[in-house]
């Protein structure tokens, strides 16, 4: 708005008489300089953090905030247009002023309200708004104290469709905010949780001093149980703090509530355990649980605070994902895309967001094939989580990421109908909605949004996975995943730059994304590792991103998947010439070593640079993806430097940061949990629960890009550019493909136990596999085990995974089982023994229905990992 503009508005401004239950008589205006309350309220910045309900789509037209509202509404309140977080203080005087015009003419009432039930109203202004766009202004004093109120412009209730226009809101009053200053405990800097026995132990401690600090560890009962000197580093950029560092990991004892002390500060407690993570693994996948949507939340399973009816499967006010139309001139036929899980903090459906989530969820128990520390994968088996389908027979983890599969296969374009085979990129509300809100509880419309390259290729790449990992429990719905992905794959080479549009962002965020060649090089290489197809192969090596630095140094991301490709050909058992193997999983040590150099440089121990561009919207999960590299580089080597890295990475998301807090719900002495969500709305209104445990928050965001924090951290440095508020959705909101990152490193956690020694290999295995029978429905195969140790092996039992759906139907020389992927072979009585330098020798019959089907990439004989020849 033009400054002469703004100047006519004011000086036509009415005051009108107030309403509403326990608002205080008017009063003089506030002084000049009262302070702001309303952010974005001249629309300069946009739409955000304006929301709306039961309106058209939101929109900034000529400075103006405009959307339309259907005639014949019963009630005022049956549509509006709010902010949250709307500081007030009991007994201070506010003056509300904005600028309306309703077309062809409409009462407008503005209400300060609590913004969950009862809603209670603080003050109310009537306004009758016309064609003509007029000011309104009304002082008054509020009764009650509320820092996070709620404006709402109630737009309902007329019998004719409307336009209204909002400009120049303001409430003025109140007092300016008192700065912020953050409560960072104690000096003394550690993992809040613990530390593994055989593992490193650092800590971080902020103090003015320059020279080496004695340092004490102590038992729960207070006694010197260890001391030292610490390591003076200097001004750590990323926080603007000066600190030392301790390196306590020549501890070893198992303990509970340990405790630090250096400098005259005592950290938080903390303890020494090989069973520390074994309940995050469980916690972190909790979540994904209580994110679905279209189905009821069992309390009896997560908790009775979170049991809730299923949300959007058309139940009033819900509007439904049962049969969604697209946008206005996006299609002309509406899809069933109920399930999969909430994104975010909002109740929207992306399937960028949800590919890469289900990735690792799906790679989490992919890992449990490869991996040496995983027992197998028996921590993620049937019946070991917390989700309705446990019993089920299917490993829980797979039940969990089926619920989002499922939902990705419903987002494709149907045959016939332009785009076939393509995917929509998300599904969300017309507009956005306020805090808190349960899903059951959404009144908005629900729309598709147009199909995008980027989302058929998330969508190719997880469903391929699907294919291979279900192919042992379910055939039916493997065969159903294998197809789509192949159509998806195809449809995409056909239409290989169909972008989201960066504009797309009311409602929903648009999660636009311009560059595709690493969803097409992911995509290649996950139905490549399922089929073993040469079509496949040849894409994904003459993608540069197969020879290319996929490892950026602040993480991947959904906006950048090559590394998931990368990882997956680098662990997966796949027919890459022995070559080119050795090049791809080579890079990922490499990575590996370059993020273990920066985590060595940063006095916090993270595998993050310490510049502000390195502390961004969500960067809590590239942390955690750097680790997830190290730990893969570990899987792959035994190299204990990679796993302590990868260990050591997590003291900075568990409390051992500038703050002092650890970023998980539930998860530490002091811990976050006020994270941004709808659902989880309890700093709102205290009748609904916190964020679960295991819950993981963004992170720092040295952009600030919420008006929240934009304005409480002015300035900070980038360690410090966080608040745990449910208002700041660029800091604390949650989000699944954050949480996929923490379920991911947590199983490996977990399994790593006390963390000691790696032990040596004593066993070697030669596994053989002689061709297909004719006709392709099977193989032969034969194992030799040679013991390559200095002791007699005296009953044997070996283990091993299939990749997909390879079943045993006949075996000799020893007694063979499977179960799901999971083949053993136990000795027979006259073969029991294995003596120094001695070998047996047993082999099968297995069918196949096809696709890729390499030697195993881990097999085991008492648990422990062979060297395979």
């Amino acid at each position: 708005m033009t400054p002469s503009r703004r100047r006519l508005l004011l000086a036509a401004a009415t005051t009108l008489a107030l309403t509403g239950a326990g608002a205080g008589a008017a009063h003089a205006d506030p002084p000049p300089d009262a302070p702001e309350q309303i952010d974005n309220g001249d629309f300069s910045a946009g739409v955000s953090p304006w929301f709306s309900f039961g309106t058209g789509s939101l929109a900034v037209t000529d400075g103006q905030l405009c959307t339309t509202v259907a005639g014949g509404l019963a009630n005022p309140w049956d549509a509006g247009i709010g902010q949250d977080g709307v500081p007030l203080i009991a007994g201070a005087e506010y003056t509300l002023g904005f600028a309306v015009s309703a077309t062809p003419g409409a009462a407008v009432k503005a209400v300060l309200q609590l913004g969950s039930a009862p809603y209670t109203t603080y003050a109310a202004v009537d306004a009758t708004a016309t064609g003509t766009l007029q000011r309104v202004e009304q002082t008054f004093t509020v009764p009650d104290d509320n820092p996070n109120a709620q404006l709402i412009f109630q737009v309902g209730g007329s019998p004719e469709a409307q336009t209204i226009c909002l400009d120049d809101v303001s409430l003025r009053g109140g007092e300016p905010p008192e700065p912020y200053v953050p409560d960072t405990g104690p000096r003394v800097r550690v993992n809040q949780v613990g530390y593994l026995p055989g593992g490193p132990k650092n800590a971080t401690v902020v103090t003015e001093a320059t020279t080496a600090l004695p340092w004490q560890l102590r038992s729960a009962a207070g006694a010197v149980v260890a001391s030292g000197t610490t390591t003076a580093r200097g001004v750590d950029a990323a926080s603007g703090q000066n600190v030392h560092t301790v390196d306590f990991s020549s501890y070893r004892t198992p303990a509970r509530g340990l405790t630090l002390t250096v400098d005259g500060e005592t950290s938080h407690p903390f303890d020494i355990s090989g069973t520390l993570y074994d309940q995050l693994r469980s916690d972190s996948l909790q979540f994904f649980y209580a994110q679905r949507s279209g189905i009821a939340i069992d309390g009896d399973l997560i908790g009775e605070e979170y049991a809730r009816p299923a949300g959007h499967l058309g139940v009033a006010p819900n509007q439904g994902d049962t049969n969604v139309p697209c946008q206005p001139g996006v299609c002309d036929y509406s899809l069933d895309v109920r399930g999969g899980w909430y994104d975010a903090g909002d109740h929207g459906k992306y399937v960028v967001n949800g590919g890469i989530a289900t990735y690792q969820l799906l790679s989490t128990f992919e890992r449990t094939k490869t991996a040496a520390t995983a027992d197998g994968g028996a921590a993620l088996g049937d019946s070991t989580l917390r989700v309705p389908e446990r019993g089920n027979g299917v490993p829980d983890i797979l039940d969990e990421a089926r619920w989002e599969l499922e939902f990705l296969l419903r987002m494709q374009v149907p045959a016939g109908k332009p785009l076939a085979g393509m995917v929509h990129h998300k599904i969300h509300d017309q507009n956005w909605t306020g805090l808190p809100l349960a899903p059951q509880d959404d009144p908005q419309p629900r729309e598709l949004h147009p199909p995008s390259t980027a989302a058929t290729l998330n969508m190719a790449a997880t469903a391929a996975q699907c294919a291979r990992l279900f192919a042992p429990y379910d055939a039916a719905f493997a065969n159903r995943c294998a197809t789509a992905a192949k159509t998806a794959y195809s449809a995409a080479k056909a239409h290989p730059a169909v972008y989201a549009s960066p504009t797309d962002g009311n409602g929903g965020g648009a999660y636009d994304d311009s560059n595709v060649t690493d969803e097409f090089y992911w995509a290649a290489a996950e139905l490549y590792l399922t089929t073993g197809a040469a079509t496949y192969l040849t894409d994904l090596t003459a993608s540069p991103h197969h020879t290319g630095n996929v490892f950026d140094p602040r993480g991947f991301g959904w906006q950048s998947v090559a590394a998931l490709g990368r990882l997956d050909l680098a662990t997966v058992p796949n027919g890459l010439p022995a070559a080119d193997l050795a090049r791809v999983r080579a890079s990922v040590t490499a990575a590996a070593d370059t993020y273990l150099a920066e985590l060595r440089r940063q006095a916090y121990g993270l595998p993050m640079p310490g510049d502000a561009n390195s502390y961004f919207w969500g960067g809590n999960s590239n942390v955690i993806n750097n680790a997830v590299v190290l730990a893969t580089a570990f899987d792959l080597t035994r190299d204990a430097s990679y796993r302590d890295g990868a260990v050591q990475a997590m003291d900075y998301i568990l409390g051992r940061n500038a703050l002092n807090i650890s970023y998980i719900t539930g998860w530490g002495e002091h811990a976050a949990q006020n994270q941004h969500s709808r659902i989880f709305g309890n700093q709102l209104n205290p009748s609904l629960p916190r964020p679960p445990a295991g819950s993981l928050a963004g992170g720092p965001n040295a952009a600030l890009q919420d008006p929240f924090v934009a304005q409480l951290l002015a300035g900070c440095e980038p360690m410090f550019c966080y608040v745990d508020d449910i208002n700041s959705y660029s800091t604390n909101e949650v989000a699944i493909n954050w949480n996929s990152a923490l379920t991911w490193i947590a199983s490996f956690l977990a399994d790593q136990g006390d963390s000691g020694a790696v032990p040596a290999t004593t066993c070697s295995v030669d596994y053989t596999n002689y061709g297909t029978w004719h006709g392709g429905t099977g193989f032969t195969a034969q194992l030799t085990v040679r013991n390559t140790g200095a002791t007699a092996v005296n009953g044997w039992n070996v283990r091993f995974a299939f990749t997909g759906d390879q079943r045993v139907r006949e075996a000799w020389l020893a007694k063979v089982t499977q179960s799901g992927a999971t083949v053993t072979a136990r000795n027979e009585s006259y073969n029991t023994k294995i003596a120094p330098g001695g070998s047996v020798t047993f082999g099968f019959n297995a069918t196949t229905a096809g696709g890729a089907n390499p030697s195993p990439g881990l097999i085991t004989v008492n648990g422990a990992a062979c060297s395979l020849t």
